[in-house]
């Protein structure tokens, strides 16, 4: 699971990120519009959090830019305007809910849970291959009726390979959707991250398997028909 957050306040920012994390998901936490239409572009988001009062251009221009644009996952608004016009105003711009600062971490993360469960199928899926069963919603694992314990970098791993399963999946494809937007993941860390998933699948009765094409990337395969 991977969100995106857009706010100028960098303790905020901060605050926010740390609480996601907690949770087991992945964000990109940025403080302007035009650093958040450039992520847009780059990395494909299961949620958007935005302020409206950025710096560079108001928050409800960039709102409806993202849905004429055809963005069509959740977006939670996050914002100190708390007056009912502006309420409504973001919710007619094409917000899923809208939370006023300041919020309690708790509700939060509830009404992110909440808007997961609510996306369309098509962005929101149960992912199946073999015997492995992932709730993107929930960024849990499963074979059979046992949950797989992973740690984030694995499951977004594990969630990229899903989704392409049966594809090699480039070297520079994992790089980027594991990385935080703007740094940087080594080869050394993918390639210990998949050495850490194919042990955990390995002491599973599983047929599904992670193979490496050499110079290329990673293919998950089922292992028996």
């Amino acid at each position: 699971m991977r969100l995106l957050l857009v706010e100028d306040s960098a303790r905020l920012r901060d605050l926010v990120s740390e609480t996601i994390h907690e949770a087991g998901w992945r964000i990109d936490a940025l403080p302007t519009a035009g650093d958040g239409r450039i992520a847009l572009q780059s990395v494909e988001y299961d949620l958007v959090m935005l302020d409206l009062g950025l710096p560079d251009e108001d928050g409800l221009d960039f709102l409806r830019d993202m849905r004429k644009a055809g963005l069509t996952i959740p977006i939670l608004i996050l914002t100190a305007r708390s007056a009912i016009d502006e309420r409504i105003a973001g919710l007619d711009a094409g917000a899923d809910d809208y939370l006023t600062k300041p919020f309690n971490n708790g509700e939060l993360l509830a009404r992110i849970r909440a808007l997961l469960r609510r996306a369309p199928i098509a962005t929101m899926p149960i992912l199946g291959f073999g015997s492995l069963t992932f709730d993107v919603a929930k960024t849990a694992l499963t074979c059979g009726a046992k949950e797989i314990a992973l740690t984030p970098m694995e499951n977004s791993l594990m969630q990229l390979l899903m989704r392409n399963a049966g594809k090699v999946v480039p070297k520079r494809r994992i790089e980027s959707v594991l990385s935080e937007f703007g740094g940087e993941r080594t080869t050394n860390a993918i390639e210990l991250a998949v050495s850490r998933l194919r042990k955990k699948l390995d002491g599973l009765p599983t047929d599904v398997a992670v193979e490496t094409v050499r110079g290329v990337g990673y293919l998950l395969r089922e292992t028996s028909s």
